[in-house]
């Protein structure tokens, strides 16, 4: 049975990779928009030599160990423990904002204070969120929280979502957290690693299989219509009865018919300095100055040895616009998920149309989530198909 996927990023190649491996008589075609595999996850070296991720920086980390297992058969890991630093008040802090960050913005005898009182409430090293520091009945707690929103979340949220943050979803705000400690390292998963090859050696390797044949530069548009009547797909022309799996955006794939789905996109500039480093960190964030949000400086992420030359990426925040740039935040809010709601309705007309990924299912997902939901759509496919 022949299966068809729209999109070759984790989504839709674990699903292929996946569904092959289940057996040897499922043939799965993937259709491609861009002119590469790998989605948002797609690297290559530039013309200064550094490899760069072309839609922006991203860590490989989980506490999932069969997503670890999986990802680690098609690359070699490199460990890397990612730390971030923020510009505050012209001093470099930690972000997640930690102990470090008391002791630089704080007189000492302030500082001090504070962190008795937050080890006396918390364990060390606890992730506290935001959001329960603002609600402390700890009047210095509630005033701590209120300082780190204020100089770390606030502008940096509002630059990033384009809106005040009294309109934006607590899941945004609540999502990096205080660490009650001294701990730099960005994220508290278990398995944390760069692919030493880069992340498009990992999709050459998913997808380089007998059974599995991928198609660039072909967009769902032009190969799929959908008859709501007879509630049946056609691909290339031809009516197709298998199961078809969608990684893309839905709006785009209706040509609009229901409206736009909002989303917050990114103008990436990148910069290449002749010098061995440009900054101390793999990503310095900029909350309060600057239009861009961060600097991202590749050679930390990468771990390459190259003399005299670095490139680093600066993100400004801007409109989505479907003809001129590429959808990356869905924009959390009512009106949003409604409209949302009404495509999806839509395909739920096709029985064997699957909905998977960031831009199908309209969620932001992080790379380790959508592997997992890629593995679980996989054995859903499989058990009511084959």
């Amino acid at each position: 049975m022949e299966v068809v996927i729209i999109g070759s990023g984790f989504a839709g190649s674990v699903i292929a990779r996946k569904l092959v491996e289940h057996h040897q008589d499922i043939k799965v075609t993937i259709y491609e928009k861009r002119n590469h595999i790998g989605g948002n996850m797609y690297d290559e070296i530039d013309e200064n030599g550094v490899l760069i991720q072309k839609y922006g920086p991203h860590i490989f980390h989980t506490n999932n160990k069969e997503v670890f297992d999986f990802v680690g058969r098609f690359t070699e890991y490199r460990y890397f423990k990612h730390e971030v630093v923020g510009e505050i008040d012209g001093e470099i802090v930690p972000i997640p904002f930690n102990f470090a960050g008391i002791d630089t913005l704080f007189a000492l005898k302030e500082a001090t204070k504070i962190k008795k009182i937050l080890m006396e409430k918390y364990e060390v090293n606890q992730r506290v969120s935001i959001g329960q520091l603002l609600e402390s009945q700890d009047d210095m707690i509630r005033s701590f929280g209120e300082y780190v929103y204020e100089k770390v979340f606030v502008h940096y949220t509002a630059k990033q979502w384009g809106i005040p943050i009294d309109e934006i979803d607590t899941s945004v705000i609540n999502r990096i957290p205080v660490v009650m400690g001294y701990e730099r390292n960005h994220f508290s998963t278990k398995y944390q690693y760069m692919p030493k090859e880069g992340f498009k050696k990992i999709f050459d390797n998913m997808l380089d299989h007998h059974q599995i044949q991928v198609f660039c530069n072909v967009n769902a548009k032009t190969i799929l219509n959908f008859n709501e009547e007879k509630r049946q797909v056609y691909v290339n022309g031809k009516k197709f009865d298998g199961p078809i799996v969608m990684t893309g955006a839905l709006d785009e794939l209706l040509d609009y018919k229901y409206g736009v789905l909002p989303y917050r996109s990114l103008d990436l500039k990148y910069e290449n300095y002749k010098m061995n480093y440009f900054q101390t960190k793999p990503v310095v964030n900029y909350p309060n100055s600057e239009k861009f949000t961060r600097i991202t400086e590749f050679k930390y992420l990468t771990g390459q040895r190259i003399d005299n030359t670095t490139t680093i990426l600066k993100e400004y925040p801007c409109t989505y616009n479907p003809e001129k740039n590429t959808p990356f935040y869905p924009i959390v809010n009512k009106e949003s998920y409604l409209r949302y709601a009404i495509y999806k309705k839509y395909f739920e007309k096709f029985a064997k149309l699957y909905l998977c990924g960031r831009l199908a299912e309209y969620k932001y997902y992080d790379m380790n989530s959508v592997i997992t939901e890629a593995m679980k759509y996989a054995e859903k496919i499989i058990e009511e198909n084959f």
